[in-house]
């Protein structure tokens, strides 16, 4: 594979989408500080393509979306299938679901104040439940240091089954037996 096609390979496998011809030329013009013909960028893209054609490899490459982006070959989509299964359902850490819970009442509510609940650090948590999509950034906070608000995602409705926060347990759900913490315990 030649000098070009290298650099063209490495800016579509990079791009966090589907990157065009016109920004694969761009980024080399501004690499080798020359124009590259769109000729030569057709070229390397054909080389690219021709290569993960064969099976020794697990991906190829796509046009979609108005641009180029490797993928993996459907063959592998089984495989694929169970790790995103297995890395979606992997269960929540305690401390996370008492952080989400924090989150699911008190909505919008920011870290500080997470962890002032909590009596504990929530920077882990906050970490796992935006990467699992549970909870979503929803602006900042107008106190001093404009600290982030955090809320609970659509996801998060379909995590728990339910199509509403009004479906979310409150207080009066709860037995004496069942929520001993606290000062208010009778005995």
């Amino acid at each position: 594979m030649d000098f070009l096609a290298q650099h063209i390979e490495a800016l579509i496998f990079c791009a966090p989408k589907p990157i065009t011809e016109f920004d694969i030329q761009d980024c080399l013009k501004e690499m080798f500080e020359a124009q590259v013909p769109m000729e030569e960028v057709h070229q390397g893209i054909n080389n690219i393509d021709q290569r993960y054609k064969s099976d020794q490899h697990s991906f190829e490459l796509v046009e979609s979306g108005g641009g180029y982006q490797f993928l993996t070959k459907p063959a592998y989509e089984s495989s694929i299938g169970i790790l995103l299964k297995r890395q979606y359902k992997k269960r929540l850490s305690n401390s996370a679901l008492e952080t989400l819970a924090i989150i699911a009442y008190k909505q919008p509510v920011t870290r500080s104040e997470m962890e002032n609940i909590r009596g504990v650090n929530c920077d882990y948590s906050v970490t796992r439940l935006l990467e699992k999509e549970l909870i979503l950034v929803k602006g900042k906070a107008e106190t001093v240091g404009r600290p982030l608000l955090y809320v609970t995602s659509p996801k998060f409705m379909d995590y728990f089954g339910i199509n509403d926060l009004k479906e979310l347990p409150t207080p009066k759900d709860f037995s004496m037996d069942e929520n001993t913490i606290g000062e208010n315990q009778q005995g």
